[in-house]
């Protein structure tokens, strides 16, 4: 697949056409992490975040759940040292936002300095050139998120062509306490000492990371596409063993197959955000204040109804508690707490596709009475009253001879987690057509 050819040039062509009108948008948080957008007024435009005046929506391009505030952070965060993020999206736009939180913050966190930019190749923190863009908030350089919020960039103009790597970098002087952060991101990030935002070498950040760091979004204004799905999940959504930084979780072949689809019969036009977090369940959150790990239920407003122009989700969710709760895993609680999610989305008017849950014998935790449990799920979920379409994940990656366990080609090795080919399978027997339309009145 080829990337980030010509983003120079590219970007300078349509820089020229476009024609633009000021439209800044700020978010401010509650609490819980939660995401209230609102028009800035009587703040002066910065000269690089408009949106232009041409066809498209925003949707979202990109995004990762807050899971849980980064271990060895909880004294001085990231004071002192440049965050370059390195994302990846499905979509293409002509103009960006980020989100940026400090849901686990401990302190006000400082961010002086902020720029987005498009990388130069795979797997490296060098900007192509021409692409580097200062980022603003409510027309300011700077932002200070108290803990527990988050925050919205006003919109800059940068033309991000599809199946591009985005790289996101922000300076903090001073400590906030622990950093809030998404573990498993199977892509390497950067770090750097100092004031490095507005570096295009790259080569200050010499420390690496597979984790993300305060952002949690990346928007774009897109005429590629007119509604973002969100994925939930956990681990198996969150690409837990496929490649590093190759994008070959379910979710990057699926936004895949829907752009090579998308406008025939009846595909929507859809971008595809992951907010799968390694471990999660559907009722029960992990400890802490704010939770680390929170509960499919508990987070279901922050990661899926709050996210841009969503249209529709698909919900993987179920397996971790059949394992972590052990004796007290019933597929009646289970389907009860998807089928709460279910009525959350369908109060949005969000079409909702579910997931039956993936076999796992040969792993540690497997035991017949958790077989047992996940069968029973799986039947209620097939039985066509949790969701309002299905997508049958264990049938498709089952072994035929043992379908107690993964076929060993689509097995990462744990018997738990698929492997590459094992994720690309999941897209592949998604009917991307059960996208399509609003939540039906009543299920």
């Amino acid at each position: 697949m080829t990337r980030k050819h010509g983003y120079a040039l590219l970007a300078a062509v349509l820089t020229i056409v476009l024609t633009v009108s000021a439209a800044i948008y700020v978010g401010v948080a509650a609490g819980d992490g939660s995401r209230r957008s609102t028009l800035t007024a009587g703040r002066p435009t910065p000269p690089n975040a408009a949106e232009p005046a041409s066809t498209g929506v925003w949707v979202g391009a990109w995004a990762a759940s807050p899971s849980g505030a980064e271990p060895g952070t909880r004294a001085t965060g990231m004071a002192g040292r440049s965050v370059r993020n390195v994302v990846h999206v499905g979509v293409g736009g002509t103009s960006a936002r980020i989100t940026l939180s400090n849901l686990y913050g401990g302190q006000p966190l400082s961010v002086t300095h902020a720029s987005i930019a498009l990388a130069a190749a795979d797997d490296t923190a060098r900007v192509a050139d021409g692409t580097m863009r200062r980022l603003t908030f409510g027309g300011l350089p700077s932002v200070v998120i108290a803990p527990g919020g988050q925050v919205v960039s006003d919109a800059v103009r940068l033309v991000v062509p599809r199946d591009a790597d985005v790289l996101v970098t922000t300076y903090s002087p001073t400590p906030s306490g622990p950093v809030t952060y998404h573990r498993h991101a199977r892509q390497v990030s950067y770090a750097a000492q100092g004031d490095r935002t507005e570096n295009t070498s790259g080569a200050p950040f010499t420390a690496p990371t597979l984790s993300w760091r305060y952002l949690t979004a990346l928007d774009l204004l897109s005429n590629e596409a007119t509604g973002t799905v969100v994925a939930l999940g956990d681990s198996i959504t969150d690409g837990i063993t496929s490649t590093v930084g190759a994008d070959r979780r379910w979710t990057d072949v699926l936004s895949q197959r829907l752009r090579e689809a998308a406008g025939s019969g009846d595909v929507p036009r859809y971008s595809v955000v992951n907010e799968g977090i390694s471990g999660n369940e559907v009722l029960v959150s992990g400890g802490g204040r704010p939770a680390d790990n929170p509960s499919g239920l508990s987070r279901f407003g922050r990661d899926v109804l709050e996210r841009t122009n969503v249209k529709a989700v698909v919900i993987d969710l179920g397996v971790n508690d059949i394992i972590h709760n052990p004796g007290q895993a019933d597929p009646d609680r289970i389907t009860a707490g998807l089928r709460t999610l279910v009525h959350e989305a369908h109060a949005r008017g969000l079409k909702v596709v579910g997931a039956t849950l993936m076999p796992f014998k040969g792993h540690p935790v497997h035991r017949d009475d958790r077989e047992q449990v996940r069968q029973a799920v799986n039947a209620r979920i097939r039985s066509g009253t949790v969701f309002d379409a299905v997508v049958d994940f264990d049938r498709a990656l089952r072994d035929p001879y043992d379908p107690h366990r993964l076929r060993s080609d689509y097995d990462s090795g744990d018997h738990l987690h698929p492997s590459d080919n094992g994720f690309r399978r999941m897209a592949e027997v998604f009917d991307l057509t059960s996208l399509k339309g609003a939540a039906p009145a009543e299920l």
